[in-house]
């Protein structure tokens, strides 16, 4: 094999690798329990079950790109952005919220923030994620949990006193 070829095809490898950067399973669970970690709680594990709920959902909005939960069985953040919109960057984007969560009163103040509660819901155990390209080019994120949370007057996780 010539050397230029060698290296071509070794740029294309690591072209791809960058392609999946920050969408792999263990991408999704590393921000998640960066997350879990600052609050005390467990980590959650990967489970294929939710990913394969979570990715039939978001191919069924392929078409329309339809912002809307899927009002399933299981506790559900989604995201939704122009170009390569990445897993971690979602992740990221829910957790951000926690500015927006008083723990003393267990309320969203001011903004958002059951993304980033359902993120740190200290009885779920697992997640699993999917993503999409839609027609119109914006990505559609979903990750689903179990068991789910953001369960009013619960608190997500017990403050530290």
């Amino acid at each position: 094999m010539k050397t230029s070829n060698l290296v071509f095809i070794l740029t294309i490898i690591s072209m791809c690798s960058i392609c999946l950067a920050q969408n792999s399973p263990q991408d999704f669970l590393d921000e998640h329990n960066k997350a879990r970690k600052e609050v005390g709680v467990k980590p959650l594990v990967w489970d294929e079950t939710l990913v394969a709920y979570g990715k039939n959902y978001v191919e069924s909005k392929k078409k329309t790109c339809a912002f809307e939960h899927s009002n399933g069985p299981y506790g559900e953040n989604l995201a939704q952005g122009s170009g390569d919109l990445s897993g971690v960057d979602s992740v990221k984007t829910w957790v951000a919220e926690k500015e927006f969560y008083d723990e003393k009163t267990n309320e969203c103040v001011k903004e958002e923030c059951l993304h980033y509660v359902q993120v740190v819901w200290g009885d779920t155990e697992s997640v699993g994620c999917s993503r999409t390209k839609c027609d119109n080019n914006w990505m559609y994120v979903i990750c689903n949990y179990n068991p789910p949370g953001n369960y009013v007057g619960v608190r997500p996780y017990p403050i530290s006193k």
